[in-house]
């Protein structure tokens, strides 16, 4: 117990989360090491004796934040956890910030904030190296959790009455334990006999076989929704990031995918799609970031998560000038999110007039906030509905960001 060693007396601590959603899973295996060591959660960072930062070192934005934010915190006791890289670490120490290392605690149980939807690593690390990223450097390779204690921790998740499992991994595709590869790990969950959303994040393309393409349709209790990034409309841009794929074959993938949700899932609704792109790579020309535009207007993702590119000390493109100005990037990434706004809108009028499941996440005020099965936001009425529920629900209105909807009477 690092913590317990470390530290004679216990102590009250708040943990502050920057990154994707496997920094906020392991925020939870955290707090579980911290509980068990005697220390105990307070709701505001004021309040604590004890600050664990997850750092996120794979976007610089997010850096800045986490970095700004130990600034911020005075005297306190200020430990720093997930993906750190080196040149991070040197910047954290310096400040006499304690470095926790993932390894440390990707076995804990969790100690969950959330009793209805769970995240459920599967995997961690990565062996692709893209020449953008610095996950292979802050996570290491690959590493597959044993497929049993995965469903054992399904099946208590489910018995306790979480509504909906989000599996987790820096590209889940890959996941191997012996024999038991990632479809027939979807397979063996979907049999499990418990009424529940199924879910993944995040998948590489490269990996997107036709087996999974068909175990995904197939499978009724994963969601019709699959996040697949395409990082570049470009082929020469795809290369240099190292993605090992074209432009035509991510086309390919998008059109299997469909067929096969349309074959074997024909109710409504249809498969959302969604994706990421990064905008301003090193060299990218205009005409090839016209190339992205085009790939948009041809796939008509459902949502486009997009970020401005950012050289991470270690990898391949860090040593590539970064040359793309930074109002160029800004520009490029504008013309992405209005271009999303218009597709979005579109797509999500189509659900007006129709019904859709829904999970209620929370309850503000007089409204009811949740995600439809295609994981689109959602707003409804308040009325009897509670934190947890899954509903059918008549969606009224849309717009790019958000639908509106009533509860559909039992």
């Amino acid at each position: 117990m690092l913590v317990s060693k470390r530290y004679l007396i216990f102590m009250k601590y708040f943990i502050i989360t920057y990154g994707c959603q496997m920094n906020h899973s392991d925020s939870e295996k955290i707090a579980t090491q911290l509980e068990l060591a005697g220390h105990k959660s307070v709701k505001t960072a004021s309040a604590a004796d004890l600050i664990v930062i997850n750092f996120c070192s794979v976007r610089q934005g997010a850096v800045h934040r986490a970095l700004d934010q130990t600034q911020k915190l005075g005297n306190k006791k200020i430990i720093a956890a997930g993906c750190i890289l080196p040149s991070d670490q040197k910047k954290l120490t310096a400040k006499n910030i304690s470095i926790w290392h993932p390894d440390d605690y990707f076995y804990q149980a969790p100690l969950r904030q959330n009793k209805f939807s769970a995240f459920v690593p599967i995997m961690t690390g990565c062996n692709n190296f893209c020449s953008y990223c610095a996950v292979p450097f802050t996570r290491g390779r690959e590493k597959s959790r044993p497929a049993a204690e995965i469903v054992n921790e399904i099946k208590k998740l489910l018995k306790n009455g979480t509504k909906e499992i989000i599996l987790l991994g820096q590209n889940v595709n890959s996941y191997q334990d012996q024999k038991i590869d990632f479809p027939l790990l979807l397979q063996t969950i979907n049999k499990l006999p418990d009424n529940f959303w199924l879910s993944f994040l995040s998948s590489h393309p490269k990996d997107m076989s036709d087996r999974l393409i068909k175990t995904l349709a197939q499978s009724k209790k994963i969601i019709p929704y699959v996040h697949l990034p395409a990082q570049s409309g470009d082929n020469k841009i795809l290369q240099a990031m190292k993605r090992n794929y074209t432009v035509g074959h991510y086309k390919t993938l998008v059109k299997k995918l469909r067929l096969a949700f349309k074959k074997y899932r024909p109710a409504w609704p249809p498969l959302a799609i969604t994706t990421d792109f990064i905008v301003g790579f090193p060299k990218e020309t205009d005409q090839q970031f016209q190339n992205t535009l085009k790939l948009i207007q041809a796939t008509k993702f459902d949502m486009i998560y997009f970020a401005r590119y950012s050289p991470r000390p270690g990898t391949a493109a860090a040593k590539i000038k970064d040359s793309i100005p930074a109002n160029e990037k800004r520009c490029r990434a504008q013309a992405i999110n209005s271009l999303l706004k218009q597709q979005s809108l579109a797509i999500n009028k189509k659900y007006t007039n129709k019904n859709i499941d829904v999970l209620i996440e929370r309850i503000s005020g007089q409204f009811a906030f949740g995600k439809t099965s295609t994981n689109k936001a959602i707003q409804l009425p308040k009325g009897k509905l509670r934190s947890g529920q899954v509903i059918k629900a008549k969606i009224t209105s849309a717009s790019p960001w958000c639908l509106k909807g009533l509860e559909k009477p039992r």
